[in-house]
């Protein structure tokens, strides 16, 4: 017979032993069993942390890369410096990162998580908030944290009981829930403190799934808007008056409020020549003029302290220089003129532009401008600007011809030239120089198309070309009013989470046993987890007893002998080895422990 016929034939081995001839056959789930594990699996606390680590770093491309509801003029910026890649990305929602299919999906299964966990330990928590304080266990010398005193008294079984009142009183005071536990031999009181930890942890992750919720439904009824306005331009807050607009879904046509603003001007400061951050721009200031309700007045939209119109908030995202062209046909006649903004590609506020033209002349007619506020020449030739106010202006421009594809449906953006459809006539590898303009000059376009003016902007009695080009400021208006619901519910989550930290939990007994002429006090402490300031806590609790125990009169305390505190003191030196408290799992003194071996550490009275 084969030694494997021998083991299986063991009367004493079972058949599915590890070494045994029959596999362990695993019963089949099923659909509901499957949908059960998932559930659990998805609501365990693992899951809600790892969901929140993956959501805090999806969040990290909408700070690497601008967002269109945010800084469309920067997705626009960032395509035309990488146009290759930026198809790639903006497949994957890089430039929309919070309105992504895959953002969406991890925030909702965050929420489902946290919901899930949250649930039963509220109901968990609910329970343990009725339940009595556990009994006092049967010898509490085992506990880590113990100690005991002995009193004088001339009615023991008295004054046990009236300090055991006194230490009930003492304890409610001190914010624990106490329970009384007297039996025939002693008397003593339980009591439990820390429940507040529990609520905290619970109190953040409810704030949480509060933040989840508010964003997500708050999200639906707000919108964001950019506009670009030029020094004297006015915008109406309505639809069509904005460059772009994100709207939550549940946003109407309808839902804007009513008023108008007008820029101004836009001032800023920068510092000025020979000086520690020469040319860094320094207080920002668009200066304003709103129209609501029929009543007028003045205001400033500055960086970081956004204007409150009606509902919404307006922010300052950009600023830069927005050079006035006019473009006229052979015959004079004006076929173009605008004030517009050319976006800075620097520090010093070199500014690239587009100006289309797509009618009133031979044929449609693009221009490529770079506008430098404080012209100078590099050795090569080319111009730059070495600082960021207008000193001596200069307007450079580069003539394209041909289809400008704005009649294909197709929407294009207007600080981009398509020149797919379009033959470059002067500039670089042509025949022509490109246009060099100052303010107030005029040059002819090429083939005798017309002219185009760079208009001086400049005040009449003006002296320098400080105010000769109108400044843009780049607007955002905001609206949402689910912000103070965040707010409030992100201030719960911090008490709550502080809460969950600084508050302790344990249990503390004190019981007294009396004897002939003397009551023998025993106070113990219990923490979950780790609690450094136990010990401190029941070295007070046995003071304040004490000096409670004096003033009421109930008890002595035993004069001090220098033989009986040597004794004491060996006795508290070396003591036995730590035995776990016997007491059943509820709590409750086992009356059948006398005389049996000692239980194990793990029998210790622990804290829910």
């Amino acid at each position: 017979m084969s030694s494997t016929t021998d083991r299986s034939s063991d009367p004493l081995r079972p058949s599915d032993h590890v070494d045994g001839e029959e596999s362990i056959t695993q019963p089949r789930l099923g659909f509901v069993g499957w949908l059960r594990w998932g559930w659990r699996q998805l609501t365990s606390m693992r899951t809600a942390l790892i969901l929140l680590l993956v959501l805090a770093i999806a969040a990290i491309p909408g700070s690497i890369f601008p967002q269109r509801m945010a800084d469309p003029n920067g997705v626009t910026q960032w395509e035309r410096d990488n146009p290759d890649l930026f198809p790639v990305l903006d497949g994957l929602k890089m430039f929309d990162v919070y309105l992504s299919p895959w953002f969406s999906a991890i925030y909702l299964l965050l929420f489902a998580s946290l919901v899930g966990c949250v649930i039963p330990r509220i109901r968990h928590h609910a329970k343990a908030l009725q339940a009595r304080p556990p009994r006092t266990p049967a010898r509490l010398k085992r506990l880590a944290d113990f100690r005991a005193v002995e009193r004088t008294s001339t009615d023991a079984p008295a004054d046990a009981a009236a300090s055991i009142d006194i230490a009930q009183k003492q304890l409610k005071a001190l914010g624990y829930r106490v329970e009384r536990y007297d039996d025939k031999r002693s008397s003593s009181v339980s009591a439990e403190r820390g429940y507040w930890r529990e609520t905290g942890n619970l109190l953040f992750h409810l704030a949480l799934v509060g933040v989840l919720i508010t964003v997500g439904v708050g999200g639906g009824f707000a919108y964001t808007g950019q506009r670009v306005l030029v020094e004297g331009e006015t915008f109406a807050n309505t639809l069509l008056d904005y460059d772009s607009m994100n709207r939550g879904r549940f946003v109407g046509d309808g839902a804007l409020a009513p008023y108008s603003m007008r820029l101004d001007s836009f001032d800023v400061t920068y510092q000025p020549f020979g000086e520690a951050g020469s040319g860094q721009a320094g207080n920002f200031s668009a200066n304003v003029t709103v129209q609501e309700n029929g009543e007028e007045r003045t205001g400033a939209v500055k960086v970081n302290e956004p204007l409150a119109v009606a509902d919404d908030n307006v922010f300052l995202l950009g600023n830069g220089y927005a050079p006035t062209i006019t473009v006229r046909d052979p015959d004079g006649e004006v076929v173009f003129t605008n004030s517009t903004p050319f976006l800075p590609q620097d520090n010093n506020m070199t500014s690239l532009g587009v100006i289309k033209i797509p009618d009133g002349l031979s044929e449609q007619v693009g221009l490529v401008g770079f506008f430098y506020p404080t012209t100078a020449v590099l050795d090569t030739g080319a111009f730059f600007s070495g600082f960021p106010e207008l000193t001596n202006p200069t307007l450079t421009l580069d003539v394209y011809t041909g289809d400008l594809g704005i009649n294909e449906g197709i929407p294009r953006s207007v600080y981009v030239l398509d020149t797919t459809g379009m033959t470059k006539v002067t500039g670089r590898t042509t025949d022509l120089e490109s246009i060099e303009l100052t303010p107030g000059q005029t040059a002819d376009l090429p083939n005798g198309m017309g002219t185009v003016t760079f208009d001086d902007e400049s005040p009449a009695g003006a002296t320098d070309a400080s105010q000769s080009v109108k400044r843009f400021a780049s607007l955002q208006i905001h609206r949402d009013a689910s912000g103070p619901w965040v707010l409030g519910f992100a201030l719960l989550a911090l008490g709550g989470l502080m809460l969950a930290l600084f508050i302790p939990r344990r249990r503390v007994w004190v019981k007294a046993t009396a004897a002939d002429g003397v009551v023998s006090f025993e106070y113990a402490g219990l923490a979950r987890g780790e609690d450094p300031t136990l010990a401190s806590a029941v070295d007070d609790l046995v003071a304040g007893h004490a000096r409670l125990l004096d003033a009421a009169g109930v008890t002595e305390a035993i004069p001090e002998d220098e033989d009986a505190d040597e004794s004491a003191s060996a006795d508290v030196a070396a003591p036995a080895a730590p035995r776990a408290a016997e007491t059943e799992p509820d709590g409750t003194p086992d009356s059948d422990s006398e005389g049996e071996p000692d239980r194990p550490a793990s029998d210790l009275p622990k804290v829910d």
